[in-house]
């Protein structure tokens, strides 16, 4: 064993790592998010610091959030392909180390005295012959001189800490696809709870209308405008119903379930928004998102392949060795003249190679520099995605502003033209006019409300909210 332990320890003390050793590439950072408006200081902890059940209020959204965090399709594959990388990992790495085992056989043999040739009884006094070996291998392993085996390792070890973020990029969408979706079903309850209304004050108007027709105050021309508003409004019921039913199937999905219908809590109107929404520091981001953490370990991963192409240019030594016995008598099998062992170092050094290795250094580049171009790529998306949803938070708030002041305008309106018409001083026309802007505006106002609520989502997920627990 001495000449086994003693070529191994030469091998490792003087053993070196080929390839590049990963530096994070510099990537310039904007000072500053865009926004049309004045951010809150830079220095205010990020709103994506939140956690989830921080930012959204509604016990119910809470529920269905933490349910699909259980049961969601796309996170159960992601938490799988992390185990997967786990055990990747376990392989690799254990190429680094010697492996030993143990074998052992037993050959039962009768010789034949009738045989080719035939064997005298004084020869051979017994036909059965038995022959039994047993050995130890106390050392298999390739001798990673070149730190092949470690550039392996580091790139495994990288893949699974690359899967490990993706999961976090899963939860991170999946919070925010919860949300989106349960937020767009109350705003489709709204936006049916108020057709419902203005149907039924449609309706209440047309048996006016009617009435009035019946006595005279009133033309027909009146009645069938009355009627049109009632029908318009009753149409956009079922319409409504259809996207309502539709977006419960999609959120039931989304928590693993067939689809069924979907528990409500708080209306859109009393869902809390937070006052301030700062993203905080923009070079923050870079360590805050996921999906940037998860590509530079794909680079990582593809900066240590390069040092496993180029190690297949130098010696590859392996080493092996047994220690056992062999013996015609199980008995006597461990004494000493039975015993062996055996140590076979092995060298073997590529002469000609057609160019594959030189081909497989150029691939692992090339693979480096594309996966270099996917995370600068990803870093801009992400401070694209993180300037557009504030933009989208501010205009949406001064839009949703705006509507609010021309729903008040149209509600006076609407009673003014009514008071007009019933007083004989204008026509129906006018008032029907009125009618329609309204609940048009109504709408307009419930969907707007409704964008300005995701685009504090899209916020939270685009500053990298969402997957603390």
């Amino acid at each position: 064993m001495r000449p086994i332990l003693l070529i191994a320890i030469v091998c490792f003390s003087t053993a070196c790592t080929v390839g590049p050793n990963y530096k994070r590439p510099s990537i310039a950072t904007p000072q500053s998010f865009r926004a049309p408006d004045p951010l809150p200081p830079r220095e205010a902890a990020s709103f994506a610091d939140l956690k989830w059940f921080e930012v959204f209020k509604d016990e119910q959204l809470q529920a269905l959030i933490r349910q699909a965090l259980e049961r969601n399709y796309d996170l159960r594959d992601a938490a799988a392909r992390v185990e997967e990388a786990r055990a990747a990992l376990g392989i690799t790495r254990s190429g680094q180390f010697p492996s030993f085992g143990a074998g052992g056989a037993v050959e039962i043999n009768r010789l034949s005295r009738e045989g080719a040739t035939p064997i005298p009884p004084q020869l051979l006094s017994n036909q059965n012959r038995n022959f039994g070996t047993a050995a130890l291998q106390l050392l298999s392993f390739e001798v990673d001189i070149w730190g092949k085996l470690r550039r392996a390792t580091e790139a495994a070890r990288a893949n699974l800490l690359s899967a490990d973020e993706y999961r976090k990029v899963v939860v991170t969408t999946l919070v925010s696809d919860v949300a989106s979706a349960y937020l767009t079903l109350r705003e489709l309850d709204y936006e049916l709870e108020i057709s419902r209304r203005t149907l039924q004050t449609r309706q209440d108007s047309l048996e006016l209308t009617r009435s009035r027709e019946a006595h005279g105050v009133s033309t027909e021309l009146d009645l069938r405008q009355a009627e049109q508003l009632v029908y318009t409004a009753s149409e956009t019921i079922p319409q409504i119903q259809k996207r309502i039913e539709q977006t419960e199937d999609q959120i039931r999905l989304l928590l693993g379930e067939s689809p069924d219908t979907v528990l409500r809590g708080k209306s859109l109107t009393e869902q809390q928004l937070p006052p301030e929404v700062p993203p905080g520091l923009p070079s923050a981001l870079l360590e805050r998102r996921p999906d940037i953490r998860a590509a530079e370990q794909n680079l990582i991963a593809a900066n240590a392949q390069i040092g496993v192409a180029r190690a297949a240019y130098f010696p590859n030594l392996s080493l092996s060795g047994a220690l056992g016995g062999a013996s015609t008598q199980l008995s006597s099998l461990f004494s000493g003249p039975a015993s062996l062992w055996n140590l076979a170092p092995q060298v073997t050094q590529p002469i000609f190679t057609a160019g594959r290795l030189k081909s497989s250094v150029k691939f692992a580049e090339a693979e480096h520099e594309r996966t270099l171009v996917q995370y600068e790529k990803t870093i801009q998306t992400a401070f694209a995605e993180t300037s557009d949803a504030l933009i989208a938070h501010q205009r949406y708030r001064e839009s949703r502003e705006q509507q609010e002041a021309l729903e008040k305008t149209l509600e006076d309106r609407l009673r003014l033209a009514y008071l007009r018409y019933h007083g004989g001083v204008d026509t129906q026309l006018n008032a029907l006019d009125a009618d329609r802007d309204l609940f048009q505006a109504q709408l307009d106002l419930a969907r707007l409300r409704l964008e300005e609520i995701l685009s504090v989502v899209q916020l939270y997920k685009a500053l990298g909210g969402g997957w603390q627990s």
